[in-house]
């Protein structure tokens, strides 16, 4: 008989039933909005897993039929088209917390066999490959080869104070790879004692969580920190909210985390860079896992408005009400259409700011972003914070 697993926590089995059906939390779903679906909200996958919850003694009693394979297959095919952005979560007028519960029904859905078939290319890559891609986990550091003037070392060193943790978008992707370049520029102009994990560094394992594969994400986990220790590091930065996020909440707080905004907003208020004038008009846009995830809003928006020349304007909806990008919650390896349909309801809202360029602090969020205003040649830069700075930054080094 097909029921929910055990692997609800007392509070979510209870959380199912406080739902009021009030559905704000379809009115802000990217997904829900974007592919017109209401099977993509929260509050009709909440009816659904209730539904599937519920069948229990009365219903056998009563002959009632559970929810066949196919009808929880087709359930498991929604859930997956969803991209975490915690939206609904953040809307829910009883404080469910939804986001932590679509991780526990994605990994339940995979027990039950009940998932697209991409998921299990996720895993495959992972485990093979050590990175979400299925690329040479050796050639993690190679972009550090398309710098001018690189050091000896690629930035990969015995010993450092602080490890750069790169993730798998911006180590693989020439679209991502200018933001690990132009973070590493500012480092070193700022005589920061840092050094990249290099082929040392696997998938911080989010990837896995998010398919509903967290059981095989442990090694992940006891990889990274072991590399990280073996440098004798004391800080670890992150340029991907979802790397940061995940060493957040799944790594033992072993060492001191930053993202890459934070660092760099240390960085500027203690005179370590120097920026000269850019004159720009750009707006933000708040990751969904550096934003509503870890609730970083201010150090992005402080580090734009250093920057002498550079105009920000908001969007109408920002912070914590944010919409996603379209690139979260391994939406674009299950669904790349419906990741391009988001994607393109984000870059309407970015142009209705009149800005010159959009900036965010995720490369996934450039990545989307960006391939969305290729494709579709609309007038608009894409940056992350990182190559803001570099852009605006003054040092006698030679840029990447």
């Amino acid at each position: 008989m097909l029921t929910m697993s055990s692997d609800y926590s007392l509070r979510q089995l209870v959380e199912m039933d406080a739902c009021t059906s009030c559905s704000l939390c379809a009115q802000v779903c990217p997904a829900a909005l974007a592919g017109r679906d209401v099977r993509l909200s929260g509050v009709y996958r909440l009816a659904a897993m209730k539904g599937i919850q519920r069948f229990g003694f009365w219903d056998r009693l009563l002959r009632r039929q559970p929810p066949s394979r196919e009808e929880l297959s087709r359930f498991g095919e929604t859930v997956f088209r969803c991209t975490l952005c915690g939206n609904c979560q953040q809307v829910c007028p009883v404080g469910i917390r939804l986001r932590d519960l679509w991780l526990t029904l994605r990994s339940d859905l995979v027990s039950r066999k009940a998932y697209p078939e991409k998921v299990d290319g996720i895993g495959k890559n992972l485990l093979e490959s050590r990175n979400v891609f299925a690329e040479d986990n050796e050639e993690r550091a190679e972009w550090v080869e398309n710098m001018r003037q690189a050091p000896d070392h690629g930035f990969v060193k015995d010993r450092a104070e602080v490890v750069y943790f790169t993730g798998c978008v911006a180590s693989y992707f020439p679209m991502a790879q200018k933001i690990p370049m132009a973070l590493a520029a500012i480092l070193e102009a700022a005589e920061v004692d840092f050094t990249l994990l290099g082929r040392d560094e696997w998938c911080c394992g989010f990837p896995l969580l998010g398919a509903g594969l967290g059981q095989w994400s442990r090694q992940f986990v006891e990889h990274n920190v072991e590399a990280v220790r073996s440098k004798g590091a004391r800080e670890v930065v992150f340029a991907c909210p979802s790397c940061y996020q995940t060493w957040r909440e799944h790594y033992p707080p072993m060492f001191a985390l930053a993202h890459a905004t934070e660092f760099l907003d240390r960085l500027v208020r203690d005179r370590r860079v120097c920026l000269k004038e850019l004159p720009l008009t750009v707006t933000y846009h708040d990751p969904c896992d550096l934003g509503r995830g870890s609730h970083v809003y201010e150090a992005p928006r402080r580090i734009i408005r250093a920057i002498p020349g550079v105009r920000l304007v908001e969007l109408d909806r920002n912070r914590e009400n944010c919409p996603c990008c379209g690139g979260g919650g391994n939406l674009e390896m299950i669904d790349p259409e419906l990741s391009s349909k988001i994607a393109g309801e984000k870059i309407d809202a970015v142009l209705r700011t009149g800005a010159q360029a959009v900036v965010t602090a995720c490369q996934q969020c450039v990545r989307t972003m960006n391939t969305y205003v290729r494709r579709n040649k609309v007038p608009l830069e894409v940056l992350d914070v990182t190559e803001l700075v570099r852009r605006a930054l003054t040092s006698n080094k030679e840029r990447p």
